[in-house]
């Protein structure tokens, strides 16, 4: 069973604040940048378009006022017609632009995700559930930070400085009022984002861990039923859910107040404002037609600062899974980019000197120092008790791992991890398969190989009764673990075959294999230069060299 995780973050990723606008979305993709651009030129047409309208209407008032007619609003029917049009398209456009630049940023970091964790694919502080859930409905959740928030935040920028001049040239003592209190709303919303940030980043937590624990009870159900221990799961699921219910509320608790709160502060700032101009207006130090048009734009310069509050709370799961992404990426390995594999020339000599692996927080190391030296075409065998580092060994083979201390040395040579794996062809105990056919899956180690070349790798890993054309399901539903694991020998035995690879990595290769599949399989290894785990009398007996860890 796989333990149940979640993807984390490192303690200053999660305690660092970050402002509105992540620097770190605009350097991964140019769709935020040119949204941003985009954005402004739209925000700053939008105000063009409501200093109109309340020009219009202005006069218009004044005008009905003073001539106790309604003949004015025929004069500027068709004008407000328009400009309601206008405003109307500039806000599908914005958000037009808005879902275009979120679907392009949550593919690049999806791919950047996948990237990094294939940089590093053996991570204890990360599970595959929690994975999914980070690159399926945490990202997804970007949507209402671009479709929402990052709109507002670009009318919040353009549209109150161009209504707040235009104020400001009709009437200096209410822009001076709107200039006191409009900054009293993005200072609550800092207070309130603050709480929301960690409130919402915790709830992610819960619901990654949610996403973990369930997935750990479908993988465990047939050990658990065995046991007779299924049903007794059921109070550690509900416990799970009812956290990630409390949380969720909470957040919810936090987003209505605060929308409450806003909306109290702009609806007095406005109140202030129409206060003061009544006095005025009633003292004949201001002309009805400029009170009017102060009335009608006031709203508007709170009206977007108002809303950027209202969304955050749209946005904030969408941050903090950017911000869970931005851990693994941020955390991942750095490698020179990689050409296609060309085939190697030589098989190679491979050596091990003095490596050993603590992983972060034990006290004892995992694997004590081993060193080895394995020649072209031999087969190493390495065994040793449950828990001696066998596991570990490979890992730091194949490069998943850094080891503590030690080297690993291709023809002399210490390669980078992604050069190394290059020149592996690696079968785990568990070896994931693809939707298809079998064929399809050996295919894998040689997209190029043709029936004959995938029957012969059959074959050779003791899979001839095997038919290429067998449906295989999702990972390898369909296939019994024997056949599971003959397949993947299959399709490394074609990757070498092909050149690409000179190098065989095997973990427990023989496990639940009959005697004959057995002798088979070891007799298509001659020749190949093979590391496996085993404890099988057979493969040991078979061995060049043997490896017995001490245990741990």
């Amino acid at each position: 069973m796989q333990h149940d995780g979640h993807v984390t973050t490192s303690d200053s990723a999660a305690t660092r604040r970050r402002g509105p606008l992540d620097p770190r979305l605009l350097r991964r993709g140019r769709a935020t940048l040119g949204y941003l651009i985009a954005g402004v030129a739209v925000g700053s047409a939008t105000a063009v378009l409501t200093l109109v309208q309340a020009s219009a209407l202005a006069r218009a008032l004044g005008d009905i006022f003073a001539t106790h007619t309604l003949t004015v609003l025929q004069q500027v029917f068709w004008l407000l017609v328009a400009v309601f049009a206008g405003k109307a398209v500039l806000a599908w456009l914005n958000q037009w632009l808005a879902h275009r630049a979120a679907a392009a940023v949550k593919s690049r970091l999806r791919r950047d995700v996948l990237a990094a964790r294939l940089a590093d694919p053996v991570d204890p502080g990360s599970s595959t559930a929690s994975l999914v859930t980070l690159l399926t409905q945490g990202l997804d959740a970007l949507d209402g930070y671009y479709s929402k928030y990052l709109p507002q935040l670009v009318l919040a920028v353009t549209v109150p400085l161009i209504i707040g001049i235009a104020i400001l040239t009709a009437d200096f003592a209410s822009a001076i009022v709107v200039a006191l209190t409009l900054p009293l709303i993005p200072i609550f919303m800092a207070l309130v984002g603050w709480t929301t940030e960690a409130r919402t980043r915790k709830r992610w937590l819960v619901q990654t861990r949610l996403a973990g624990h369930f997935a750990d009870l479908v993988a465990g159900l047939p050990t658990l039923q065995v046991f007779g221990r299924a049903r007794a799961q059921a109070e550690g699921l509900r416990r799970s859910e009812d956290a990630h219910r409390g949380e969720t509320m909470g957040t919810l608790r936090i987003s209505f107040l605060s929308a409450l709160a806003l909306e109290l502060l702009s609806t007095l700032s406005v109140a202030i404002v129409a206060v003061g101009i009544g006095f005025r207006v009633v003292f004949d130090q201001v002309d009805l037609t400029t009170a009017f048009f102060v009335l009608i734009l006031a709203p508007e310069v709170y009206l977007p600062v108002r809303q950027v509050g209202v969304h955050y709370h749209d946005a904030a799961d969408g941050m903090a899974a950017a911000e869970s992404a931005f851990a693994i990426i941020e955390s991942a390995p750095t490698t020179p980019p990689r050409t296609a594999s060309a085939p190697v020339p030589n098989a190679p000599r491979l050596s091990v000197d003095a490596l050993s692996h603590t992983y972060p927080g034990a006290q004892a190391p995992a694997l004590a120092p081993v060193g080895f030296d394995l020649h072209p075409g031999e087969l190493l065998v390495v065994t040793g008790p449950s828990g001696c580092g066998k596991t570990t060994l490979l890992n730091a083979l194949m490069g998943f791992i850094a080891p503590t201390a030690g080297r690993v040395l291709v023809d002399g040579a210490a390669l980078d991890a992604a050069s190394r794996r290059e020149r592996i062809a690696w079968v785990g105990q568990t070896p994931g398969m693809i939707s298809g056919t079998i064929a399809d899956n050996v295919r894998l180690g040689d997209p190029d190989a043709d029936d004959a070349a995938v029957r012969q790798a059959l074959r050779q890993a003791g899979g001839g009764s095997l038919d290429p054309a067998r449906g295989v399901g999702d990972d390898g539903e369909g296939l019994s673990a024997g056949e599971r694991r003959r397949v993947a020998v299959a399709r490394a035995l074609l990757w070498v075959a092909s050149g690409r690879a000179d190098l065989l990595v095997l973990d427990e290769p023989t496990a639940g294999l009959d005697e004959g599949t057995e002798t088979a399989l070891l007799d298509a290894l001659d020749g190949v230069t093979t590391v496996a785990v085993s404890h099988r009398p057979a493969v040991i007996a078979r061995a060049d060299r043997v490896l017995t860890l001490p245990a741990g």
